[in-house]
């Protein structure tokens, strides 16, 4: 009998077929993933692992505890990876392409019309939108509490992880729970007495693996543009070279993404005199607007980066400059990540990991997402109504966008 439920691919699911499976889920999650990128976690996990079923629980909050590891965009990484796994390089850029391109295509459009936007109406949608994200991340936080916390000692490490990012203001925060998270789950869960093992990750066709070939080229990629770009950018003087260099230096060296790279790119954009700061503050107010993720902002400050007379190049450059390098960064880890989880022995470092994982989760729900949305008593009441929909009656996360986007317009929150 049919199902709604989609399966991971066998060894006769052909690549260009499945990779064009990657593009719709993806292209309709670019159109409607509100609210930054710990909600982007929230609706893939909706979508991947609850709806569709491509892989488990256990295996998707693995692949968001390595790209939390690494510097750039987590949530287009665990998109790309996403597409990576179950259709191969095709599947990869069909992910990208249709969970970005929404986004990006959108701050294009505000580059050219924001002298004409404004307004309380406009404020109040923005207002809207981010308390979607307060549901999703709270639904996404609740449930994977529940799977990935069962017990006292995972809810302490995740409890643990919470505390050290209260106190910790570095950039580098997130990567140091995670190793807390992993050394904890060797101490404290190695006995096997306070876990079960985790499932390995569902089977994928062999011809769908990175290769360590593909592996070492990325990483060799990654580190020479890191190194060289600026060499070439002092050679050349121009402003091409100048804005692919600082963006992709921007998506190299920021670890948590989202909010952490606006510095970056403000002294790339703004200290440079590439632009104003209030033209980088109103586009940063744009990119929270749309779906899809935080560092499409990048498309909008290289627009206006650009040469008056070729202003698409500079958004294009931008945009593959600020994403390439933590996209390398997945292929070069991929293939080590795999061959890491399938031993027993790391059994107990990776339940610490997603245990830490769910803190990181709790501790985004609160700061920014709630600090940056939730004002009122009537902002609470538009998030728990939100919330519910979501988690009690399962309704379309467009039709809660939708609704809090018109509470908020309406002026009800």
């Amino acid at each position: 009998m049919k199902t709604d439920i989609e399966t991971v691919p066998g060894p006769s699911t052909t690549h260009p077929r499945a990779a064009l499976e990657v593009l719709r889920a993806f292209l309709m999650l670019g159109l409607t993933s509100f609210g930054g990128p710990v909600a982007h976690i929230g609706y893939f996990r909706r979508e991947f692992v609850e709806r569709r079923r491509w892989l488990d629980d256990a295996s998707f909050i693995d692949l968001v505890g390595l790209c939390q590891f690494l510097p750039g965009p987590a949530s287009s990484q665990v998109g790309f990876s996403l597409g990576l796994q179950r259709a191969g390089w095709l599947g990869g850029i069909a992910a990208w392409c249709g969970f970005t391109l929404p986004s990006v295509l959108l701050l294009l459009a505000f580059a050219v019309v924001a002298p004409h936007l404004g307004g309380p109406v406009g404020d109040g949608v923005l207002h809207g939108l981010k308390l979607v994200a307060v549901a999703v991340v709270a639904q996404a936080v609740w449930d994977m509490a529940r799977r990935l916390c069962p017990d006292t000692r995972r809810a302490g490490i995740a409890l643990a992880a919470m505390t050290v990012l209260a106190l910790t203001t570095t950039q580098f925060a997130q990567l140091i729970v995670i190793v807390l998270g992993a050394g904890l789950g060797v101490l404290l869960l190695r006995s096997g007495h306070a876990m079960a093992a985790p499932p390995l990750p569902l089977p994928l066709p062999a011809r769908f693996r990175i290769s360590r070939t593909a592996s070492a080229v990325a990483m060799i990629l990654f580190c020479a543009l890191l190194a060289g770009l600026p060499f070439v950018r002092h050679l050349t003087d121009e402003r091409a070279v100048a804005i692919f260099d600082g963006f992709y230096r921007s998506g190299a060296l920021v670890f948590g993404g989202g909010h952490v790279v606006l510095p970056l790119l403000q002294a790339q954009t703004v200290a440079t005199g590439w632009l104003s700061n209030g033209d980088f503050l109103a586009g940063y107010g744009a990119a929270q607007a749309v779906p899809g993720p935080l560092f499409t902002f990048a498309t909008y400050l290289g627009w206006l980066s650009g040469s008056p007379a070729h202003p698409w190049l500079g958004a294009v450059l931008a945009t593959v400059g600020i994403f390439l390098p933590g996209l390398l960064l997945v292929v070069a880890a991929l293939p080590h990540w795999q061959a890491l989880r399938e031993r027993a022995s790391t059994a107990a470092m990776l339940a610490g990991v997603n245990a830490a994982v769910v803190g990181i989760l709790a501790s985004a729900l609160y700061s920014p997402v709630w600090t940056s949305a939730v004002h009122s008593a009537a902002d609470f009441a538009v998030a728990a109504i939100a919330f519910m929909l979501l988690t009690r009656w399962k309704a379309p996360p467009l039709a809660v966008v939708a609704l809090c986007a018109v509470a908020g317009a309406a002026g009800l929150a």
